[in-house]
C-alpha cells in the first residue's frame, strides 16, 4: 500500500457529481467566524457601555461630594439700582420686583419683559407659568404669564394676601373691620362669582392661603381665640362638582393640630399634596378624597423654628438646636411628610431657599449652599451683597442675584 502512495502522489481526489462535504465545511466555518465577530462586537459594546455608566457614576458620585469654598464669575448683568424687594424663579428665568416695577429676566440676566406700577408693600406669588404681585394693605393686583401681565384689578376692600393657581385664577384675602372675603378673579382680572367670607369675631382671621394648581381647591388658615388662648386652624374648600352638594363648600376642617400655636404657611405642592407649617410643626395633608380631606402626617419639630421653605418636592425648616451640635438644625421633609434629611450648621444667615436640590443659605456677603443629601457644596465669602440664589442656566452653574447686579457663577 505504500508503494501504491508513492508512486500516486500527484493523483487528486476527484468529486463526484452531489459531494457537498467540502461547501458545508466551509459554510460552518464562515458562520463561525462570523458568530466570533459578533461576539467580539458585543463585547466591546457592552463594554463601552459599562465604562460609559462607570463615568457616569463616578462623575454623580463627585458631584454629589464635592465641596467648594471660592467660585469663578462666568459672566455678569448690571441692572437698575430700583426700590428692591425681592427675587422669586419664575420659568426659565427669574422675576425682580419691586415697589415701581417688576422685570423679567432670563437665566442669563436678559430682560424679557417689564412692567412698572406703584406699590407700597408688593408680596409676590408664582405657580407654573403665571404670577401675581399685589401691594399689601392696598387696593392694586397684577397678574403675569412668561409673556408679560396679562390683568389687572382693583379691589374694594385693602388686601392682604394673594395667591394664584396654575390656570391664573387668582384669590384674594380683603377684609374690613369686622370680616374677611376672599374673592376670585379670572387671569384677566375679571371677577368670578366665587366669595369666601369669615366673621373675624367667630371664624377667626385668615393668616394665609393657597390655591391648587387647576384653581378648585382651596385652603385656608386662620387664627382664633379660644377660652384666651391664641389658636390655629386649617380649612379646605371644593369649588368643583364634588363641592356643589356641601354647605358652603367646606369640605375639610382642622383645629386639633393647631391648639394653641399659629398658622404661618399653607402650600399645595400637587394636585393632591398639601401642607401647613404652624408655630408646632409641620403638618401633611392629603385630598386624594375631594369630598374629605385627611391628615396623613403631623411632624412636631423641637426647638424654636426659625425659617420655612419650600418648593413643589420638599418642605424644610430651621431651628434653634439645643442638641449642643450647632447653632442651627436644618430639616427636610417629603410631601408625603416623611424625613428626608437632617444636617447642622453655625453660621448665621438671612434667607434660605430651595431650587431643585440645592438649598441656598444667604448672609450679606457670605453663602452656604447644601444638597438635599446634606451635603455642605460650598461655604464662602461672596464678592458683592446678594440677596438671591439659584441653579444657573447650565450644569455646574449658579445664578447669583443682588440689589444692581446679576452674576453666573460656577463653583471652585
Amino acid at each position: 500500500m505504500a508503494d501504491y502512495r508513492r508512486k500516486n502522489r500527484g493523483i487528486r481526489a476527484v468529486r463526484t457529481p452531489g459531494d457537498h462535504t467540502e461547501d458545508v465545511y466551509e459554510s460552518a466555518r464562515l458562520r463561525a467566524e462570523e458568530e466570533k465577530n459578533r461576539q467580539r462586537k458585543r463585547r466591546f459594546r457592552l463594554g463601552i457601555l459599562l465604562l460609559a455608566v462607570l463615568l457616569l457614576a463616578g462623575f454623580q458620585l463627585f458631584h454629589r461630594f464635592a465641596r467648594y469654598d471660592t467660585y469663578a464669575v462666568m459672566w455678569q448683568k448690571d441692572l437698575g439700582q430700583g426700590s428692591l424687594v425681592g427675587y422669586q424663579r419664575f420659568g426659565p428665568g427669574i422675576l425682580k420686583y419691586s415697589r415701581d416695577g417688576v422685570t423679567f429676566l432670563t437665566g442669563r440676566g436678559q430682560e424679557n419683559w417689564v412692567d412698572t406700577y406703584e406699590m407700597k408693600a408688593p408680596m409676590i406669588s408664582v405657580n407654573g407659568s403665571y404670577a401675581v404681585i399685589a401691594d399689601v394693605l392696598g387696593n392694586v393686583v397684577r397678574i403675569y404669564n412668561l409673556e408679560g401681565k396679562i390683568g389687572e384689578l382693583t379691589t374694594v376692600l385693602p388686601l392682604t394676601k394673594a395667591d394664584i393657581a396654575g390656570n391664573g385664577v387668582t384669590a384674594v384675602i380683603q377684609e374690613d373691620a369686622s370680616a374677611s372675603y376672599i374673592v376670585f378673579f379670572r387671569k384677566d382680572g375679571s371677577p368670578l362669582d366665587i366669595t369666601v367670607k369669615s366673621i373675624l369675631a367667630g371664624d377667626g382671621y385668615p393668616t394665609d392661603l393657597a390655591l391648587s394648581p387647576d384653581g378648585k381647591r382651596l385652603m385656608v388658615s386662620y387664627a382664633y381665640v379660644s377660652a384666651g388662648r391664641m389658636n390655629g386652624r386649617v380649612v379646605f374648600y371644593d369649588f368643583s362638582e364634588i363641592g356643589k352638594s356641601i354647605p358652603n363648600r367646606l369640605v375639610g376642617g382642622f383645629d386639633e393640630p393647631f391648639s394653641d400655636a399659629l398658622v404661618a404657611d399653607v402650600y399645595y405642592m400637587s394636585a393632591n399634596d398639601s401642607f401647613a407649617a404652624s408655630t408646632a410643626g409641620l403638618s401633611f395633608f392629603s385630598s386624594r378624597n375631594l369630598a374629605s380631606p385627611e391628615l396623613v402626617r403631623q411632624v412636631n419639630i423641637e426647638g424654636e423654628i426659625q425659617s420655612v421653605f419650600y418648593d413643589e418636592s420638599y418642605v424644610g425648616v430651621i431651628v434653634n438646636d439645643a442638641s449642643g451640635k450647632a447653632r442651627y438644625r436644618l430639616e427636610l421633609y417629603k410631601r408625603n411628610g416623611h424625613k428626608a434629611m437632617e444636617c447642622f450648621f453655625n453660621d448665621p444667615y438671612r434667607t434660605v431657599s430651595i431650587d431643585g436640590e440645592m438649598i441656598f443659605l444667604l448672609s450679606p456677603n457670605v453663602g452656604t449652599i447644601f444638597n438635599t443629601a446634606g451635603i455642605q457644596k460650598f461655604h464662602g465669602e461672596l464678592d458683592f451683597p446678594v440677596v438671591y440664589m439659584k441653579k444657573g442656566a447650565s450644569p455646574g452653574e449658579f445664578l447669583m442675584a443682588g440689589p444692581s447686579n446679576l452674576k453666573g457663577v460656577r463653583l471652585r
